[in-house]
């Protein structure tokens, strides 16, 4: 009795290394793996056995499962028959029935609630979740089984090679190996995620990272947004240009004609050499783009139409921003200083509750940076965006404003729009 049990444990934790295994090598990341491939040493040759053909890996941790399950059921069928024939003397009679006329059904819905629980369902989660780790821990224990099962995986494999050769025109172990773009964006964040606080990240490592985020930004996350547009109506005389762009330092002026909602083109700041006697006359046309849109199909636009600008509209059609084509590219490579750029945004940690930042500042640069949880909605991108969302106005100097467990004062406002605010983290009750 006490042997069977032994043999009967022993044979559930070997199923269970073997679909854990199968399961691990499924959900690791291959890049991992690769990496660790490249590092040299014994773990790497092991590795590099086991992954040179899946389709034999995956068949030798399913046979070597069966071959457990197969040891199990037949030691405990033995334990539980006996059991049961002990139990049925003092039985009740429903009882009595179970262990008798059903006992070959009760034997195997006992024995396959155990197999699930232990050698299925548990493992497999664990080994799913810690995939990366397990399946180098346990490689060189995996290695021995694909060694001692190779000659029946061997056989497996001719005979389902045959069958894909035959029906599907194909061979399993001829797929070639591709990382996936989630594969490829968790392995990036692990590594930025590795660096310490005060280190930089390597610069080719953002670049990578930001060119998979890359696909998913929409014009509104990146634009120059309406309030700090600079625009001139068209009405106005070439004259009075001079002066917009010597004190803005722009060298394109949006022009308007009416309201900024229409934006009709812009003026860049040569033409004025050609002295042009009115600003229609020295107008350039502009692309129109809506909020929404994907940042990498506007860039196909801007290049293919050889744009440099763009203005985005907002769901009733209105000036939402502006989007130019540095924009755009400052999502791959960071921050490149432009004439649109403030380069005075202020972020500044009074204590842990209490801080004081410019109203421009990302809602989600703030919460990543200061571990704040401001929420976040397609619907803004800006700090000032966030306070004007949920009051439906733009808040008057030194007025106090709770925004769930937050609460803002406004410290400074320019026109129509926030500049600086005050944000204290509101004690919990």
């Amino acid at each position: 009795m006490g042997i069977d049990s032994l043999i009967i444990v022993a044979s559930l934790i070997f199923s269970a290394f073997f679909s854990g295994m199968e399961i691990a090598f499924v959900s690791a990341n291959k890049i991992h793996i690769e990496i660790e491939k490249k590092q040299g040493g014994f773990l790497s040759k092991v590795l590099t056995r086991l992954t040179k053909s899946p389709s034999k890996f995956i068949a030798t941790m399913l046979i070597g499962n069966n071959v457990a399950l197969v040891i199990y059921g037949f030691f405990m069928g033995d334990i539980l028959l006996s059991l049961f024939q002990k139990w049925s003397v003092t039985a009740y009679p429903i009882f009595h029935l179970v262990l008798t006329d059903f006992s070959l059904l009760s034997q195997t819905i006992i024995s396959t609630l155990i197999i699930l629980l232990t050698a299925e369902f548990l493992p497999k989660v664990l080994f799913q979740i810690y995939a990366n780790t397990l399946i180098k821990a346990l490689a060189l224990p995996a290695y021995v089984f694909y060694v001692l099962f190779s000659w029946v995986s061997d056989f497996v494999i001719f005979i389902s090679d045959a069958i894909l050769k035959l029906l599907f025109k194909t061979d399993g172990d001829q797929v070639p190996l591709a990382f996936s773009k989630l594969e490829i964006g968790d392995y990036i964040t692990e590594q930025m995620e590795a660096v310490a606080i005060e280190d930089e990240v390597d610069s080719e490592i953002q670049i990578f990272q930001n060119a998979l985020e890359f696909s998913a930004v929409k014009a509104r996350e990146v634009m120059v947004p309406r309030t700090d547009l600079c625009a001139v109506d068209i009405h106005e005389s070439p004259k009075s240009l001079v002066k917009i762009f010597t004190d803005t330092g722009y060298s394109k002026l949006l022009v308007y004609k009416e309201s900024i909602d229409n934006i009709i083109g812009y003026v860049h700041s040569y033409e004025l050499f050609k002295k042009p006697k009115t600003i229609k006359s020295m107008l350039l046309p502009i692309e129109y783009v809506p909020e929404t849109m994907l940042i990498n199909d506007i860039l196909d636009v801007l290049t293919k139409k050889r744009k440099s600008i763009a203005i985005v509209l907002d769901e009733y059609g209105g000036t939402s921003g502006m989007i130019t084509v540095e924009d755009i590219v400052e999502e791959l490579f960071g921050e490149i200083e432009d004439e649109h750029d403030s380069t005075d945004l202020i972020e500044e940690q009074i204590d842990d509750h209490h801080f004081k930042f410019s109203a421009r500042l990302e809602v989600d640069y703030i919460n990543e940076t200061y571990h704040l949880e401001l929420p976040e909605r397609d619907e803004y991108g800006t700090l000032g965006g966030l306070i004007v969302h949920e009051t439906g106005e733009i808040p008057s100097l030194n007025e106090s404003i709770n925004i769930g467990q937050f609460s803002f004062t406004i410290l400074e406002v320019s026109g129509n729009k926030i500049d600086m605010v005050s944000l204290r983290v509101l004690e919990n009750d």
